[in-house]
């Protein structure tokens, strides 16, 4: 069994308690370490198939980590990293909305469904396009309502960090709770009240929720690698 997928899950999981951890505590070394946290996850298989180079700059990353950890903007990046994840998984979605592709969630149905886009139900390919842009344009407005916090975020925001007065305020721990927590929290609803629609809309596609996730997961880390690759 291939252990990178479950490493890479468990160390997305950590992130949020460690970056909510740094901002509540104003904690540089808890910093750097959910800094660290997400430069490992994207280093992961090069570095468990032992290439030379990710060593390297994961060593040097290290070192520079270090250092960062003892700077008066320790924290800033962290504001910068829900924006940019959740801007990046929008983009993802959006982008295989132009003309010429397969919305993500159509190809995701039908690698499900062990069917080609063409043969798949029109009704469930105009529902599944639909989707596709309901998860890019939800988690764009996300990404835009990280920012507007990061913004004006005191006293380690954005704009604070620019010596420019926010229109409105809020401290740190506050930010970090919608960032770190409430994010996901909404992504989570998003998912499972959609799940729950489509059981209506689509009867006897799946036999329970978790036989959802199974046939999800079943997919195998290629085919999510392809497909999130466009």
């Amino acid at each position: 069994m291939n252990a990178l997928p479950p490493a890479r899950l468990l160390l997305a999981l950590a992130y949020p308690w460690l970056a909510h951890a740094a901002s509540a505590r104003h904690d540089g070394g808890l910093a750097a370490i959910a800094l660290g946290d997400i430069a490992v996850i994207l280093l992961l298989e090069p570095l468990a198939h032992r290439r030379a180079w990710a060593w390297l700059l994961a060593a040097v990353l290290a070192v520079a980590l270090y250092f960062f950890a003892r700077s008066p903007h320790a924290l800033l990046p962290l504001m910068l990293v829900p924006v940019a994840i959740v801007a990046l998984v929008s983009w993802t979605f959006g982008r295989t909305l132009r003309l010429g592709r397969v919305p993500l969630i159509t190809r995701i149905v039908c690698a499900m469904d062990q069917l080609t886009p063409e043969a798949l139900a029109p009704e469930l390919r105009v529902y599944t396009r639909k989707l596709t842009a309901t998860w890019a344009v939800s988690l764009g407005a996300l990404a835009v309502a990280d920012l507007v916090l990061a913004l004006c975020a005191v006293p380690d925001g954005l704009l604070a960090s620019a010596g420019i007065a926010a229109p409105f305020t809020l401290d740190r721990t506050q930010w970090s709770w919608f960032a770190n927590g409430v994010n996901y929290g909404l992504v989570g609803a998003l998912f499972i009240g959609e799940y729950a629609y489509r059981v209506r809309r689509f009867p006897g596609r799946y036999s329970s929720f978790f036989d959802f996730l199974r046939r999800m997961a079943a997919l195998g880390p290629a085919f999510w690698r392809d497909a999130l690759r466009g």
